[in-house]
């Protein structure tokens, strides 16, 4: 169980973790560029794979291409829908570099593209074509940290088929570097005020427009070094952070205004997607009760359909 849940402490793999932060970005911004623009900015994020990451297919003119990060053989590949195929791969080097690698890659298969190079949802953040300060990778930390989100991804999936109301699939934010999935109670919310670095108010508004239950990992940042499961609501009901939710390890942050609970409490448990699951389950309870939810409209009542 160590081995499918494997540690992840965050200031071992911070530079990789960094540098694999922007190049997803520059990958996602070439979905974003060409994608039909779809609710709550559903057309950007990247998905998980048996081997790494896809951006799913991309439409280009009469064609499609899609990117791949795999990091097993630890490439990145990009298939066009005519056959052709250019593989690049992942290697400590800089952001500036791969962003060139990529672009000359898709020019040469005929899928030229400009996207706007500065980062989003991060502080300070150095345009692509000019970073030549993040150039780490570690295949070793690159395997764990996309072994982690196969699993979440896996537990987050069954989480998510509990509940027949709007809700997204289960995707990775190349913004905030995350794993999320979010429920929606199917009533707008109030307008949010925005305030994320480096994002326009706009689309965050259009991201927050109706009331959510979210959940998600995230493999952590220097402000606060440690991989951790959240849950949040929006707009936070006002009895939401004195729910008791499951299990004991999981506390509610006034910092961050969501449910934590440490990765490595998760992967110590005796049943590791039962703590999961009963974090996911008890955190939406707490967001979907305090906010007045319909929930026997929004909820599964079976889980099994036949085969």
């Amino acid at each position: 169980m160590s081995n499918a849940w494997p540690a992840l402490p965050f200031p071992e793999w911070q530079d990789t973790a960094t540098t694999l932060h922007m190049w997803t970005q520059i990958v996602g911004k070439v979905r974003l560029t060409l994608s039909p623009w779809t609710n709550h900015s559903w057309h950007v994020t990247l998905y998980v794979t048996s081997r790494g990451l896809t951006t799913s297919p991309i439409p280009h003119g009469a064609s499609t291409f899609e990117i791949r990060f795999d990091f097993i053989d630890h490439e990145l590949r990009i298939l066009k829908s005519d056959g052709a195929v250019r593989i690049l791969t992942l290697r400590a080097q800089s952001v500036a570099k791969f962003y060139q690698e990529v672009m000359k890659a898709l020019a040469e298969l005929d899928l030229p593209v400009s996207i706007n190079t500065m980062p989003n949802e991060i502080e300070n953040p150095i345009p692509f074509d000019r970073d030549e300060e993040h150039r780490s990778y570690d295949r070793e930390y690159a395997n764990r940290f996309w072994r982690v989100l196969v699993q979440s991804d896996r537990v987050f999936k069954e989480f998510r088929s509990r509940f027949c109301g709007k809700c997204s699939p289960v995707h990775f934010f190349w913004g905030s570097f995350d794993l999320a999935v979010t429920r929606f109670s199917g009533r707008r919310a109030p307008e949010h005020p925005g305030g994320v670095p480096h994002l326009p108010d706009a689309v965050t508004r259009e991201a927050y427009s109706h009331e959510v239950s979210s959940c998600g990992f995230w493999p952590g940042a220097p402000a606060m070094p440690k991989p951790v499961f959240y849950s949040y609501a929006y707009p936070e009901p006002s009895s939401f952070s004195a729910a008791k939710v499951k299990p004991d390890a999981a506390s509610y942050s006034s910092a961050l205004h969501e449910f934590i609970l440490p990765y490595d409490e998760v992967r110590k448990a005796d049943s590791p997607d039962a703590s999961l699951l009963d974090f996911l389950q008890s955190t939406y309870e707490a967001a979907a009760d305090a906010g007045v939810w319909d929930r026997p409209a929004l909820e599964q009542q079976s889980a099994f359909f036949g085969q």
